[in-house]
């Protein structure tokens, strides 16, 4: 099995030695460089090629979130998982609607942040259904009306299943869960997840779940918006 191949980025060296020790202990993951800041992100991920980017969000020059932004606009852009030391932080909701991945905080147990990194790679969110909770309530403040319009004409270009497929990521579920609840299968969960994704020009699992979020699907019990 080829190795995942990850880009440590945090401004302070004890916790990148600490991650590296981590992740030194996986097999199937190798870390191909270290940045101390956000402005070295786009150089090293062109001349290392990471799969995940595991970003501190809070850095001197270029922040983790404007280093996200830039990443996530980049044609075959690696998977962003943020770094912090917050459960619901304004800036790492910022954060996963610019596309990253999900987030660990920095004191989450070292086998939970290699699964993490292994689950990023290949396309699962890392984001618990309580964890997302928290951020869709701490999305409800300012500008919400606003998102819930525009989010709402945005999903107007999913049909009927795709639709309950969005709810289902909204909700927390994972690809097995989800075909299990809306008696499809694993396979065709994922073409729907495929197809919202290209639908909506979004990212990944996260940002549909808050763009599910932001009209509204999560507020109506089955659904369907009836």
């Amino acid at each position: 099995m080829t190795a995942i191949r990850l880009l440590l980025v945090d401004d302070d060296p004890l916790v990148r030695a600490g991650l590296s020790l981590m992740m030194g202990g996986a097999d199937d993951i190798e870390i191909v460089g270290e940045a101390a800041d956000g402005a070295e992100v786009e150089e090293l991920v062109d001349r290392t090629r990471p799969d995940v980017v595991l970003m501190d969000i809070r850095m001197p020059s270029v922040d983790g979130l404007t280093a996200t932004e830039r990443l996530r606009d980049r044609k075959d852009a690696p998977q962003v998982v943020v770094l912090t030391t917050f459960h619901a932080d304004e800036q790492v909701l910022r954060a996963l609607r610019a596309g990253a991945a999900g987030f660990v905080l920095k004191d989450t147990p070292p086998a939970e942040i290699v699964d993490a990194v292994r689950r990023v790679a290949v396309g699962d969110p890392v984001l618990s259904p309580t964890v997302t909770r928290q951020l869709m309530e701490h999305a409800a403040g300012s500008g919400a009306d606003t998102r819930r319009t525009h989010a709402r004409v945005r999903i107007d270009a999913l049909n009927d299943r795709e639709r309950e497929v969005a709810v289902a990521v909204g909700r927390g579920l994972s690809n097995a869960e989800i075909a299990a609840t809306l008696f499809m299968s694993v396979a065709t969960v994922k073409t729907h997840v495929s197809r919202i994704l290209a639908k909506l020009d979004l990212n990944n699992r996260v940002q549909i779940a808050l763009l599910a979020y932001d009209a509204g699907l999560l507020e109506e019990p089955d659904g369907d918006g009836h």
